[in-house]
C-alpha cells in the first residue's frame, strides 16, 4: 500500500499525527471514502493532503519528512538494519488489530521472526529478586522449547532473564524504547547481539534514537500487541509491567501472573492483576495450557536428551516422595535440592502434589 520511502517519511510525523496514519490510510482505502485509489506511491505531498486536510502547507511538510527519511535510510544501511513497513510481508498481522499501530518497524536481526507464531510476552520487574529471575528464565526456556517466540523488552531484571532462557532453547524477540541499533541498557550489549543473531530486535523509533522515559510505555503496547498473551513475573504496585498488562487487556490479549510472596511488596502489582481477573501460572507448561498452545514437555535442546541428575534418577515416574526422602536419596544439601526441584517443576519434569510431595512426570 505504501512504498518504503513514503512509509519511512510518514513515520517521522509528530506523535499524534503518526499514530493516526494507519487508521486514516485504512479509511482512505475503503470504497466508501469516495476515492478511487490512494495517491500514487512517492506523491508524499498529495498523500499528506489526503491524510491531513487540515494542514495548510503539505509541500513544506513533505520536503522535511523526505529529507529525514533519506537520512534514516542511510543510517539503516550502515547499521545493517531492516525496514518493515505497514503492509509488508514481514509486518506482523497482530499489530493490525491494535489501536495506532506503527507505520514502520526498524529491525536488527531476522525480520521474519516478526511473523513467526505463536508469540508470548514475559515481562516483570527491572529489580527482580533471584527467584523471579529464575522463574522468568525457566518460563522463557520452556516456552521457546515448545516453539513459542518469547517477546520482552530487553530491560534489566525479568526481561533480560526471559530472553536468556529463550535463547537457551529457541528464538526471542526484543522490543526496545530506543533505536534498534542502540545498545540499552549498555550491560545488555552481548545479550542484544545474541538475540539479533537468531531472532530480532525491533523498534518503532528511527536508528540512533536515544532511550527516553516516554518511549517505554509506547514500546510496551507493541510487546503486548505482538503477543498471544502476557506473563507478568514479579511486579510491584508501580511497575512498568502493569502498563504492558493494561495494554494487553485493551488489546484483547490474555494476562497471566506468576504469584509471589505477599510480605515483600514485590508482587503487589501482579496480585492486583489477579484480583482484577488475570490468571495464575507457575510454569511454562501452565502458560502453554492456559493459552491453548499445548504442553511444554521436557525442556531440551533440539536433538539432545536432557542430562540425568541425582534428582530425576532418584525418582521413579508416578512415585510421590517427601522432601526428606529426596534428601536421603540424592545426598544433596536442602537449598540445592529445593532449587533443582523448582527448576524441574518449571521445566515439566516434576509436579508438586497433595501433602507437599513431589512426583516425577515425563520421560521414563
Amino acid at each position: 500500500m505504501l512504498d518504503r520511502h513514503t512509509a519511512i517519511a510518514l513515520s517521522f510525523l509528530p506523535g499524534p499525527a503518526r499514530f493516526q496514519v494507519v487508521d486514516r490510510l485504512r479509511r482512505l482505502a475503503q470504497p466508501s471514502s469516495g476515492l478511487a485509489s490512494l495517491p500514487p506511491a512517492g506523491a508524499l505531498d498529495d498523500l499528506l493532503v489526503a491524510l491531513f486536510p487540515e494542514v495548510a502547507d503539505a509541500s513544506r511538510w513533505a520536503v522535511d519528512l523526505t529529507r529525514r527519511a533519506g537520512e534514516a535510510l542511510e543510517t539503516t544501511h550502515r547499521a545493517a538494519l531492516s525496514v518493515v513497513a505497514w503492509g509488508d510481508e514481514d509486518y506482523p498481522r497482530p499489530l493490525d488489530e491494535i489501536a495506532n499501530p506503527p507505520v514502520v518497524l526498524w529491525a536488527r536481526g531476522d525480520p521474519r521472526t516478526l511473523r513467526a507464531e505463536p508469540r508470548v510476552a514475559v515481562v516483570g520487574s527491572r529489580a527482580g529478586s533471584p527467584s523471579a529471575l529464575h522463574v522468568a528464565r525457566e518460563i522463557g526456556r520452556g516456552l521457546a522449547a515448545a516453539g513459542v517466540v518469547v517477546a520482552s523488552g530487553l530491560a534489566r531484571g525479568v526481561d533480560g532473564a526471559a530472553h536468556e532462557g529463550a535463547l537457551a532453547s529457541g528464538r526471542t524477540l526484543a522490543v526496545v524504547g530506543c533505536g534498534a541499533d542502540v545498545d540499552y541498557p549498555p550491560e545488555h550489549r552481548g545479550l542484544a547481539a545474541r538475540i539479533a543473531a537468531t531472532g530480532v530486535i525491533v523498534s518503532e523509533f528511527p536508528p540512533g534514537t536515544a532511550p527516553h522515559r516516554f518511549h517505554f510505555p509506547l514500546r510496551n503496547r507493541l510487546i503486548s500487541g505482538l503477543s498471544r498473551g502476557v506473563v507478568v513475573v514479579e511486579a510491584n504496585a508501580r511497575s512498568g509491567s502493569l502498563i504492558t498488562a493494561g495494554w494487553a487487556l485493551d488489546q484483547g490479549r490474555d494476562v497471566l501472573v506468576v504469584p509471589g510472596s505477599v510480605t515483600s511488596g514485590r508482587n503487589r502489582g501482579g496480585h492486583a492483576l489477579v484480583r482484577d481477573g488475570a490468571r495464575l501460572v507457575e510454569s511454562a507448561e501452565h502458560v502453554l495450557e492456559d493459552l491453548g498452545l499445548g504442553s511444554a514437555g521436557p525442556v531440551s535442546h533440539p536433538g539432545v536428551e536432557p542430562r540425568p541428575d541425582p534428582v530425576t534418577l532418584a525418582m521413579r515416574p508416578g512415585e510421590a516422595l517427601e522432601f526428606d526422602d529426596l534428601l536421603v536419596r540424592t545426598g544433596w544439601p536442602a537449598a540445592r535440592l529445593l532449587d533443582r526441584l523448582l527448576e524441574a517443576e518449571l521445566a515439566g519434569f516434576v509436579r508438586r502434589v497433595e501433602g507437599g510431595r513431589f512426583v516425577r512426570i515425563g520421560r521414563k
